[in-house]
């Protein structure tokens, strides 16, 4: 006997239940959140880590990290930004002597602009603006040159030989990022506040004399030392940014285009919110 063949068309396959809406809202605010703290998290395991090497290429002697590579990080991230960031505090200086002159004209307090900078730069704008200019300059070459070596396999050859990357590729880099923040930072306030008595007494005839006094009476050590810890501070901030980014690229040369982005970006959020925080702290403990 023939067999008889089956003619009924097949049904469809079922389609899958979509989620419902809490369960997609709550998706689309737990997956930023949990990127969040993988990034967060990642980030703070660097930084612990590095300390850790720090410490121990400073007390064991056996232990280095590369000094040839500190003394060439320093060149090219500190002495290389020093011009960018004196142009640019330079201008700062000029900018809020011409803004803050003419209201303190109206009251017979043109002098008082040698207060306003002095205070404004040393302890505010000095730090700021170099670790915003240092993070377009330093941040985004070492993302790039990192995530250039993870695409081209070096970074495993380092592992591939018991060489730890943190050890010889970020310690160097973060040191030399911190110093090079520091010292640029202690330029571009004094250029910023050489801006500001240079416009000062040409422009708006306050005696030289007055307005070095008046600088000087203006700043104390505390004002010069929470500007210092912000600026070394934003420099680690920087510098492990960069590192994390550029050792976790993926994805070819695209990859390393987007790290350096995320780092400007990262960088800049950060910088900004450490410094209202630690402007809060300050405050609250009567250092401003």
């Amino acid at each position: 006997m023939a067999k008889k063949t089956d003619t009924s068309t097949p049904e469809p396959p079922a389609k899958p239940k979509e989620p419902a809406a809490p369960i997609r809202a709550l998706d689309m605010v737990g997956r930023p959140v949990l990127g969040f703290l993988d990034y967060v998290g990642g980030l703070s395991r660097l930084v612990m880590q590095t300390f850790v090497w720090m410490w121990r290429s400073f007390v064991l002697r056996k232990v280095r990290f590369g000094r040839f590579a500190f003394y060439a990080q320093v060149v090219r991230l500190g002495v290389k930004s020093v011009a960018v960031v004196s142009l640019v505090s330079g201008c700062i200086g000029l900018i809020l002597a011409l803004q803050m002159a003419p209201p303190l004209d109206d009251f017979g307090q043109t002098a008082r602009v040698a207060t306003i900078i002095a205070i404004a730069v040393v302890r505010e704008l000095g730090p700021l603006i170099s670790a915003v200019v240092l993070t377009g300059f330093a941040g985004a070459s070492i993302a790039a040159e990192l995530g250039t070596m993870v695409v081209g396999e070096e970074v495993e050859a380092l592992r591939a030989h018991a060489l730890n990357p943190v050890r010889f590729l970020v310690l160097p880099r973060m040191l030399a990022t911190v110093l090079s923040l520091l010292v640029v930072c202690a330029v571009g306030e004094l250029v910023a506040i050489g801006a500001g008595w240079a416009i000062g007494t040409t422009v708006f005839d306050i005696p030289s004399d007055i307005y070095i006094d008046l600088t000087i009476e203006a700043i104390d050590l505390t004002d010069f030392a929470t500007g210092m810890f912000k600026a070394g501070v934003f420099g680690m901030i920087i510098a492990a940014i960069a590192c994390y980014n550029g050792l976790n690229v993926t994805g070819g040369a695209a990859g390393v285009g987007k790290a350096t982005t995320r780092t400007v970006v990262h960088s800049v959020e950060a910088i900004i919110y450490a410094d209202l925080v630690f402007t809060a702290i300050f405050y609250k403990l009567g250092w401003t």
